[in-house]
């Protein structure tokens, strides 16, 4: 990881994504020539989940439900996953069959209905603390039957990374990743509490989908770009390549 390097030419981009996940996307946003600094604005805990009950599938909305999910799962239980990034994870810790939606709950929730049939059995809904009752209306409502755990807990991280303030600080920062409506909101507070919501202007935000560019409009960013289809590739290919870093006043607050 490069966050603590001031390198020579290279923006930094700030990974508001909490573990797990930053890394992998630091390490993406790295290969585009940018300056990655990881800032989670959430903070992800696995929670343990009793051995799941008999179900036909597991399905699973963020990456952060795999390591408890495969704790508590038969061998071999089919896996529906919110993306390719999550299928990933979960074909990296052991599930064989992985079916992969388009990145968001809807695409999910029509995955389901054309590869499952709601008499076969229920469907194991692992999510966050807080999360997925949206989902399993859906689900619900098209006549499935739930079993639903929770398998870790998010939490508002307390303030920014010591290297995060320092590159706001710094005016470095060119761009933004924001994932979540939830991890939005807890950013644009944490830069609130720094001090640091006048480092906005100079940054050009980039988010998943129109909910989470919702979750930003309370700042005065230099620039704010939704991907056309909530997937990390395609957020990633709006951030683009790094451009040359130019000269800039460092921000007020």
């Amino acid at each position: 990881m490069v966050e603590n390097e001031d390198e020579a030419g290279a923006p930094a981009c700030l990974i508001t994504r909490p573990e797990p996940g930053a890394a992998a996307t630091a390490a993406r946003v790295a290969a585009l020539g940018w300056r990655p600094v990881l800032a989670p604005a959430l903070v992800l805990t696995p929670l343990p989940m009793p051995p799941a009950p008999a179900a036909q599938a597991a399905l699973v909305a963020s990456a952060a439900a795999i390591p408890s999910l495969a704790a508590a799962c038969p061998p071999g239980l089919p896996l529906l996953a919110v993306g390719e990034g999550t299928a990933e994870a979960a074909r990296a810790t052991g599930f064989a069959t992985v079916f992969a939606a388009g990145g968001d709950a809807e695409s999910l929730v029509a995955l389901a209905t054309a590869r499952l049939a709601p008499g076969d059995g229920p469907l194991l809904l692992a999510a966050g603390r807080g999360y997925g009752d949206d989902l399993a209306a859906s689900l619900t409502a098209r006549g499935f039957a739930l079993i639903r755990r929770e398998a870790y807990a998010a939490a508002e991280a307390a303030e920014l990374p010591a290297p995060a303030r320092a590159a706001l600080v710094a005016g470095s920062v060119r761009a933004a990743l924001f994932l979540s409506p939830r991890s939005a909101r807890a950013a644009v507070s944490l830069l609130r509490s720094a001090g640091l919501s006048g480092a906005a202007t100079a940054i050009r935000a980039i988010a998943l989908s129109g909910r989470v560019a919702r979750a930003l409009d309370d700042l005065p960013w230099g620039g704010l770009d939704v991907a056309a289809r909530p997937d990390q590739d395609t957020l990633l290919g709006l951030l683009g390549p790094a451009p040359p870093l130019a000269p800039h006043a460092r921000p007020e607050g």
